[in-house]
């Protein structure tokens, strides 16, 4: 690390990603600051740096000798699983100190030797002691998945059968080609009657098929529905996670702190509906512009709806669904935030995304919802949604667990 690069992470002081220590005190305690970094996305220690002032006091050659070795044992030795760290010196001012770099890890969660699990929060960190937080960095690992969940007290019964058809259909399983020549390309579950599609799925005794079918495609395990199969295919959903919503909201000026707004829905339902009542909501609450010259020309929207598309289906497959939260579209005169809950898994980055890069947090719902939704698959959403509209501001917010899209108008 540079001298410049150096002084610069001291001036902005201690964060989430930097941790000053003045002199370490033995292998536990140091270990217990790797294990909060290897938890969340990794970070820097610097040792022979006072953490109140930022003031350098250099480290002696026994001292650097001495805690070579406690760095090597905490590393080795206190935190579990073990984990690999960087160190080197640097001179800066006639100061040496020791500079520790710490990867985020892929073996969550980490903890100390007295099996006690840490995360930085903020500069400082914390124990984990909520299951909810520890199913999280399970997550992170690919140890469990929350779309594999099993939902207590559902079952088959709780299937919206239209939109299960409709899967099917769409999705052409076990040759299906019979009834599915006969749809347009644009039918939606509402239409599947003016096809006489009952007529078909009762003559390949549908009902009788239908437990071991939802089983194949890994939403029924044994009675219970997983979380895959709860968001995809019940209408009622909410009964069972209630806060698994979207909450709309049209501001009447460019902050949150109104009492009074233009428009609010809360968006309940299986996701087939839940995405296309929010695009009714987007469309409703942006202003539409002719599109050319002209008498009787019909305007467009200010932002094409095709971005919108892209952003809600993105929140709704890819948001952690261990974090019990809404996902929220606010529409403000001069932007639209889409704000899903939960960071950006692992090691991906803004530049990643919008580059195309994914890594799938729910596998399964991931492999589903594209015959439900209007949806590739290919983690190219994001990159196609900026390619048909440049102005999108993407913020990976660590402290509060957010992914936010803004859409300035």
């Amino acid at each position: 690390m540079e001298t410049l690069e150096i002084l610069e992470l001291i001036q902005k002081g201690e964060s989430s990603k930097v941790q000053f220590k003045e002199r370490i005190k033995d292998a536990h305690s140091i270990s217990q600051e790797m294990v909060a970094f290897a938890n969340l996305k990794g970070g820097t220690i610097l040792i022979g740096v006072n953490d109140k002032t930022g003031e350098l006091n250099g480290l002696s050659f026994v001292e650097i000798q001495k805690y070579n070795n406690i760095l090597s044992d905490a590393s080795s030795n206190n935190v579990k699983p073990s984990i690999f760290i960087e160190t080197e010196q640097a001179v800066i001012n006639n100061q040496t100190i020791i500079i520790i770099s710490v990867k985020e890890g892929s073996n969550k969660p980490y903890k100390d030797k007295d099996g006690i699990i840490w995360i930085k929060n903020g500069s400082d960190k914390r124990k984990v002691t909520s299951n909810e937080e520890l199913a999280r960095l399970l997550q992170e690992s690919k140890s469990i998945f929350a779309d594999e969940q099993l939902i207590s007290n559902t079952s088959v019964s709780d299937i919206d059968t239209n939109i299960l058809k409709y899967y099917i259909l769409k999705s052409n399983i076990s040759n299906f080609e019979e009834i599915t020549e006969k749809l347009p390309d644009n039918f939606t579950p509402n239409d599947l009657e003016k096809y006489e599609t009952d007529v078909f799925f009762n003559k390949i005794n549908f009902q009788n098929t239908l437990k071991k079918f939802l089983q194949n495609i890994r939403v029924l395990n044994e009675n219970e529905l997983t979380l895959s199969g709860l968001l995809l295919f019940c209408d009622n959903l909410q009964r069972h996670r209630q806060l698994f919503t979207i909450d709309c909201v049209t501001f009447p000026d460019n902050n949150t702190n109104s009492t009074t707004y233009v428009d609010t829905e809360i968006i309940a339902g299986s996701y087939y509906f839940v995405f296309h009542k929010a695009m009714q909501f987007v469309n409703r609450n942006l202003r539409k512009i002719p599109s050319q010259t002209g008498f009787n020309v019909p305007p467009k929207s200010e932002i094409p709806t095709e971005v919108f598309e892209e952003l809600i289906v993105n929140a709704l497959v890819h948001r952690n669904y261990f974090i019990n939260s809404t996902i929220k579209i606010f529409v403000f005169p001069n932007r639209i935030e889409i704000i899903s809950p939960g960071v950006l898994p692992n090691s991906l980055t803004v530049e990643n995304v919008i580059n195309g890069i994914a890594i799938q947090r729910n596998p399964n719902l991931h492999s589903l919802a594209k015959y439900i939704l209007p949806y590739k698959g290919y983690g190219t959403g994001i990159k196609r949604a900026v390619s048909m509209y440049a102005n999108i501001q993407f913020i990976n917010n660590l402290s509060k667990e957010q992914f936010i899209a803004i859409i300035s108008k």
